[in-house]
């Protein structure tokens, strides 16, 4: 049945006198009127007064016919009085046509007299030619065609032609003799590849080894799909051979990507205990990297199914999900004897949870990548540096998290290193020539912070980073590179934007921090130099940028359970710690909250300032201990502070009216004996909100200035 038609024409068609005597159209052009004009002797002068949709009105007009309320040597005339909604030329009005016979023809109501009207229509659309014989003949069914007499052979008799020649084209294989084909062939075929593959240096005799393998096919009438499979054989055993990229497009393209699914479905069967060899991982990866088959043909011979693999591994995250949830809670059925044995427990943090649960996490996960051809795939692209075939199975297989296998995350790492490596490069020798010349006091700090040298940094690397996620933890050395790189390029690369009149690509910069280096930090256990090495980077950006980093990075770990049991165990900890935080122990509890922050510090700090809030007598051992933090904590712990005054649902007055609440005046004296201590703290992001809610009427805020006006004297609010 046709589309849905458009609108009808303005003038109300009117229904039809006689009720047709089997299931027709709502009629909506072929009116009353429209018939009796086109029956009558002024056919040739009458005009419908509106374009019409072609494919409802030839639909309404063949019913006409078939009901008998128009004869067919009148479709001519009623064609010529339309003028159609499209542009449609006559070989798209008989292809419509011919749509509308064949359907009409398997409808089994239309029977009768109405089924002669309907093969008299065909045949007189036919000799008017406004359908083409062919059109009928590839649509309509076989029953259909005889009566029309458009086959001379009946319906049985053409449906069972069909099905021989279908059988000959699709389905009937082509027979080869063994015998015949002689396993000389294949034995001068296997000699003279091995030949020419561990010969490196005979790189020239490309065109006389193809000509050789062509006379093989040939003389000893080989299978070409046999001598493909051996191609592959041999380039799976010499893939640094070039040779082998000249001799695979011989073979049909298609072909190419049957056979070589066809070896990975070896593995699939239940009597093959074998994993899947890493070279065949990585001669697919290498044809598809040069073009010679697509990625989408390979893809749908792996094993297992997308959405099978995705519903298994949800189901693995729930439960390690539950598991980190758990880390903390309390047990209310716990006695009094239990809860005091637990307090004189030595006081000790665990800052490797996380990290004990990963490992638990990889080993369980570790004969997944065994089985699975599709990460195997994944990690072939890897080895070749084949980037943009990774980044497509990365999406594909974002469910599957599978940076967290080990394999393919380290396959990662290379290809990041590896990228920076030019970048990296040029920042040491830059470096270490700013050094020394700083030390012969040959270069001012003025030249420093402005680098004359500039580094180019390419999409793929950020697209990497964020592959990579929180992973990034696993390898330090990996991390500070990348946090310096970051910090030269963002120089550099706004210098040239400054330069060049153009905007500083600073979101690259930002989606790096937020999707992979801030996720990462809350996984290293304790490294104040990884702290001050992405607070480098970070003080780059003005405080409203890092901010909202800082919200989004709380936001988007909660369904990795490696960071959300990192994130528990922080909390536990925190908590162990300030229970038993004094004056007399301050040196020694103070470093580890300090550990405790360096690990995860937006947890731990958030932490801390909660239990400042409600417990004043906290605030002086709290401000003792926070003079090992880093300056990246303090700029964090400034922001937990701001949004602590701009929560809502707590009042900041008391009912009285008159008196501030006990968490604000706890919260302005933490703030401001901190501030006292501690004179590297910047406050013009907090100048900045506290004027911004004047500008609102509001001044409650005010009571936090009372201990800070002292702190920094160099800051002025604008």
């Amino acid at each position: 049945n046709p589309s849905s038609p458009p609108k009808p024409c303005p003038q109300q068609p009117r229904p039809l006198a006689m009720s047709p005597p089997l299931q027709a159209p709502d009629y909506r052009y072929v009116t009353e009127e429209c018939l009796r004009e086109w029956k009558g002797q002024s056919a040739a002068a009458f005009r419908l007064p509106d374009p019409v949709p072609m494919a409802r009105f030839l639909y309404e007009l063949c019913w006409a016919m078939v009901r008998g309320d128009l004869p067919p040597q009148k479709c001519r005339a009623a064609l010529d009085s339309v003028v159609f909604v499209e542009e449609a030329r006559q070989e798209e009005s008989a292809s419509v046509l011919a749509d509308i016979i064949a359907h009409l023809g398997q409808d089994i109501t239309i029977s009768g007299e109405y089924r002669s009207r309907l093969v008299k229509m065909t045949k007189s659309l036919v000799e008017s030619s406004l359908i083409v014989p062919r059109l009928l003949q590839e649509r309509c069914e076989e029953e259909f065609l005889w009566e029309v007499e458009l086959s001379k052979s009946k319906g049985q008799d053409l449906k069972a032609k069909e099905v021989r020649v279908n059988t000959r084209l699709l389905y009937q294989q082509t027979k080869f003799n063994l015998v015949r084909e002689e396993s000389e062939g294949y034995a001068k075929l296997v000699t003279l590849l091995c030949q020419v593959g561990s010969d490196l240096a005979c790189q020239n005799a490309s065109s006389a080894t193809i000509s050789i393998v062509k006379s093989l096919i040939g003389h000893f009438d080989l299978d070409p799909n046999r001598v493909f499979d051996i191609v592959l054989e041999c380039f799976e055993l010499y893939p640094d051979n070039s040779i082998f990229y000249q001799l695979i497009p011989l073979f049909p393209k298609s072909h190419a990507a049957q056979i070589l699914g066809f070896k990975f479905q070896y593995y699939q069967q239940l009597d093959v205990n074998s994993p899947v060899p890493s070279g065949l991982f990585r001669i697919a990866a290498l044809l598809v990297k040069s073009g010679l088959i697509d990625l989408d043909n390979l893809y749908a011979h792996l094993l297992p199914n997308d959405d099978e693999a995705f519903e298994h591994f949800g189901s693995f995250v729930s439960r390690k999900i539950d598991e980190a949830t758990k880390i903390g809670k309390i047990n209310l059925a716990a006695t009094g004897k239990d809860l005091m044995d637990e307090e004189k427990q030595e006081i000790t943090i665990d800052l490797y949870t996380a990290l004990e649960m990963e490992n638990d996490i990889i080993d369980e996960r570790a004969p997944e990548i065994e089985k699975n051809q599709k990460l195997g795939l994944l990690l072939g692209f890897l080895s070749v540096h084949d980037w943009d075939h990774a980044q497509l199975l990365f999406e594909r297989l974002a469910q599957l998290n599978p940076v967290e296998h080990v394999e393919i995350c380290d396959a990662l790492f290379r290809i990041v290193e590896k990228t920076i490596s030019s970048a990296y490069s040029t920042y040491c020798q830059t470096h270490h020539k700013i050094t020394r010349n700083m030390d012969t006091h040959m270069m001012d700090a003025s030249s420093v912070s402005s680098p004359s040298y500039l580094v180019d940094l390419p999409k793929e690397f950020f697209q990497m980073l964020v592959a990579c996620g929180p992973y990034l933890h696993r390898d330090t050395q990996l991390f500070q590179k990348v946090c310096r790189v970051l910090k030269v390029y963002h120089a550099s690369s706004k210098e040239s934007a400054r330069t060049a009149g153009v905007m500083s690509p600073e979101s690259q910069v930002e989606e790096a921090l937020g999707s992979c280096l801030l996720p990462s930090l809350q996984l290293i256990p304790a490294n104040p130099a990884v702290d001050m090495e992405i607070w480098g980077v970070l003080s780059l950006l003005p405080y409203e940028v890092r901010y909202r980093l800082y919200g989004e990075w709380e936001k988007d770990t909660e369904q990795n359970p490696i960071v959300l049991a990192a994130r528990q165990t922080a909390k536990l900890d925190t908590r162990r710690l300030l229970k038993r935080l004094a004056k007399e122990n301050l040196k020694q509890l103070g470093r580890m909250v300090a550990k405790l922050a360096h690990a995860n510090p937006m947890t731990v700090l958030r932490t801390i300032v909660q239990q400042v809030e409600a417990y004043r007598d906290m605030i002086n051992p709290v401000v003792d201990a926070f003079k090992y933090l880093t300056q990246l904590e303090y700029d964090i712990l400034q922001y937990i502070v701001i949004e602590r005054l701009a929560q809502g649902g707590r009042e900041k007055v008391k009912d009285d009216g008159l008196n501030l609440s006990d968490w604000l005046q706890c919260l302005a004296s933490f703030w401001g004996h901190l501030c006292k201590k501690h004179l590297s703290m910047e406050l013009k992001c907090l100048f900045q909100y506290i004027v911004n809610q004047l500008k609102k009427g509001l001044g409650t805020e005010l009571v936090v200035l009372e201990g800070t006006h002292s702190a920094n004297g160099k800051c002025t609010v604008h």
